[in-house]
């Protein structure tokens, strides 16, 4: 195994293979300090496991990390691909799945970040007797509704009727072709807003790095999911069920997508008791090649303490 000083994602990432589909699941074994203790990370939208791999070598300094590729993304077989929508139900039920196989009696810390803490919530709707396994829930930027989006309501509109038109299979696979090539991402997808905002402060060679990283998860994340999903945070609702769990939230202070009070006053619809931890970042997620430093950045001090503290 790779020494502290030069690991690498591929050292630690094993083949997946769960409720007929294929995919990766990154796991680096606990220091000694924490041998007992496990963490699950349930990723964000438009992920691989190396988009992640900083915020992996941050947890794995408090235990045991698994971090599974979810359906459709990071090159792992989608839901349609065994005849089920990407929704969040059934999203929900594959991390379900994955924790009852992986823990058993085991307790876990669950860390969601944005996307992948609404799996998280809905899997503990869905299965109300897994919160007896988790030891710390932690939502890292993660929201509870649609109307936590910052965006206009005609925004909203337009990103609800694409999202839902290309996760058609046809639209999709158009979609794919004509617009996710190499050359068109190249020439067309640094001037969209959503690059912008990435690559903002970010010099010439930067922003090479970046884009590589941005074709790399374009083209490994299936379009109709990647759709779907999308559509599914346009549209979510998870205040509808209370969870008996409290909650640890970590909020970026210049998040530009989410707004932070009324996220904050949908999480306490839904857990019985919510503390805040912001954090100083300037942007919703750590870059696509974000570094253990960079990804650090979104881990407050608060909750390194409590980890710390806290020995499994």
């Amino acid at each position: 195994m790779a020494k502290k000083t030069d690991q690498r994602p591929e050292d630690f990432i094993v083949p997946l293979d769960i409720n007929g589909m294929q995919g990766r699941l990154l796991h680096m074994p606990a220091p000694p300090k924490y041998k007992n203790r496990n963490i699950l990370i349930a990723y964000g939208h438009h992920s691989s496991l190396e988009r992640w791999w900083g915020l992996a070598q941050n947890f794995n300094t408090y235990g045991a990390v698994d971090m599974p590729d979810l359906p459709g993304f990071g090159g792992m077989d989608s839901l349609f691909s065994i005849g089920k929508k990407p929704d969040l139900d059934n999203m929900a039920d594959y991390l379900a799945s994955f924790v009852k196989w992986r823990y058993k009696r085991k307790k876990v810390v669950i860390v969601g970040f944005s996307f992948g803490f609404l799996v998280a919530t809905r899997m503990l709707q869905r299965y109300p007797e897994l919160t007896q396994k988790v030891e710390i829930l932690v939502s890292a930027v993660g929201f509870a509704r649609y109307d936590d989006l910052v965006f206009s309501r005609r925004r909203m509109f337009y990103y609800r009727w694409g999202t839902r038109f290309f996760s058609a299979r046809v639209p999709a696979w158009l979609f794919r072709y004509a617009f996710l090539n190499t050359y068109m991402l190249k020439k067309f997808y640094a001037g969209t807003k959503t690059a912008k905002d990435k690559f903002t402060g970010a010099d010439n060679e930067l922003i090479e790095k970046l884009m590589a990283m941005e074709i790399i998860l374009w083209h490994s994340n299936d379009v109709r999911t990647h759709m779907y999903t999308n559509y599914q945070m346009f549209v979510v609702d998870n205040c509808q069920k209370q969870i008996d769990l409290p909650l640890w939230h970590v909020t970026a202070n210049f998040d530009q997508y989410f707004d932070a009070h009324r996220v904050e006053q949908h999480l306490r619809v839904i857990f019985n008791e919510v503390n805040i931890m912001p954090v100083g970042a300037g942007k919703h997620a750590p870059s696509v090649i974000a570094d253990k430093k960079e990804a650090g950045a979104f881990i407050p001090p608060k909750l390194r303490r409590m980890l710390a503290d806290k020995k499994s």
